[in-house]
């Protein structure tokens, strides 16, 4: 048995053609179904429904055998026994610095100032701000992120963009880009080794779709 960890939303969504090009059909949807566990059109092959920041970890310890996850998610995890062969090229967007209109950040980061900074990508938005010798106090949150600025919590926020339209709502502005960020196929190390000759087919299955689909 071949287990693959997806979330709901949108990677699953995109992740949908793929496994179809891979002959792979879910059984159920999980939107609408309350099963964690779904089998699919091939009796070899099940996907467990997870969150998407607990995707890597369900293949780190082999509780799953694949799963799809951001890079941002990849990169706040570390990627510890993970193999990661292929970029799917889905789920496209930016890690951007946001910050109200009219607040002059590149002023702020040239006077170094000291900056507040609401995000729950602490490892990345340290990992930026260090390399550009910029100071800043972060502060965790899972959720609402552009409310931070609004109400004083924060000067800026670190944050995914796809349309950019929550900012705008909001008014904030994306002021710098940290990464660009899609969604990767992962593969428990261990599990590549013992099972290569049931995994390896799907490997190959999805480096086509993605190929073809450009």
């Amino acid at each position: 048995m071949i287990t693959l960890a997806l979330s709901k939303g949108r990677i699953f969504d995109e992740t949908l053609p793929l496994l179809e090009q891979a002959g792979v059909r879910p059984l159920e949807n999980p939107e609408t179904s309350r099963k964690l566990i779904i089998g699919t059109s091939r009796a070899e092959v099940r996907l467990i429904i997870v969150r998407a920041s607990d995707t890597p970890t369900y293949v780190q310890y082999g509780a799953a055998d694949l799963g799809i996850a951001g890079k941002d998610v990849l990169l706040e995890h570390g990627g510890a026994g993970l193999y990661q062969p292929l970029d799917l090229r889905i789920a496209a967007c930016r890690m951007m610095v946001a910050v109200p209109q009219g607040f002059d950040y590149a002023r702020a980061v040239r006077q170094g100032a000291r900056l507040r900074v609401a995000t729950k990508y602490l490892q990345t938005a340290r990992e930026h701000f260090g390399a550009k010798g910029v100071h800043v106090d972060l502060i965790k949150l899972y959720g609402s992120m552009e409310l931070a600025p609004l109400v004083g919590l924060a000067d800026a926020i670190v944050d995914l963009v796809s349309t950019g339209s929550t900012l705008r709502a909001n008014n904030l502005v994306a002021v710098e880009e940290i990464l660009p960020v899609s969604a990767r196929l992962i593969v428990n190390q261990a599990a590549l080794k013992l099972k290569r000759g049931a995994i390896q087919p799907l490997l190959d299955a999805f480096v086509r779709a993605v190929d073809e689909n450009g």
